[in-house]
């Protein structure tokens, strides 16, 4: 029982330590409105999506979240994909709290893992841009840009810039 307590305390902790309040996504290959809206109905059947503000002259769709719920950006893109289109920009606003950021090394923000390209040893506070920079998080040309400096070796890890 008392490691049972002690498994959640620790997970409440942790999910406390930073929050994703919010998603701006740009998304490629959009022709029209039609296309604004595929991808609009596509997000809102996620369960964790709160509210969606779609911008169609800037393809760009700004998602919030439930208070409190699990974001999942592979889903996210997913249902981007699904729709028939591509993602060429994702940046995530993340609330940290305390969070220290070191050169050359993973860190773990929630229930994500998140490796800093460039960045210098910072502490995180207060609500933060983060730009994933993965393979289908960005442009072709901006992934074959930063390829070089990612390594495959770590699977489950988000690459990103602040």
């Amino acid at each position: 029982m008392k490691t049972l307590f002690l498994f959640l305390a620790i997970s409440i902790s942790v999910a406390a330590n930073a929050q994703v309040t919010k998603v701006s996504l740009q998304a490629s290959g959009l022709t029209c409105s039609m296309c604004s809206n595929s991808i609009n109905k596509a997000l809102k059947t996620l369960r964790f999506v709160d509210n969606i503000d779609p911008d169609i002259q800037t393809s760009t769709f700004e998602i919030t979240f439930k208070r409190g719920s699990n974001v999942d950006f592979d889903a996210i893109k997913k249902k981007v994909e699904d729709a028939g289109f591509s993602v060429a920009k994702f940046i995530a606003i993340i609330d940290f709290n305390n969070v220290q950021i070191e050169p050359n090394k993973t860190v773990t923000v929630g229930d994500k893992t998140f490796y800093f390209l460039n960045a210098k040893e910072q502490l995180l506070n207060g609500n933060r841009k983060v730009k994933l920079i993965d393979k289908g998080f960005v442009s072709n040309k901006e992934y074959k840009k930063n390829a070089s400096e990612m390594t495959s070796s770590m699977p489950g890890v988000y690459y990103a810039t602040i």
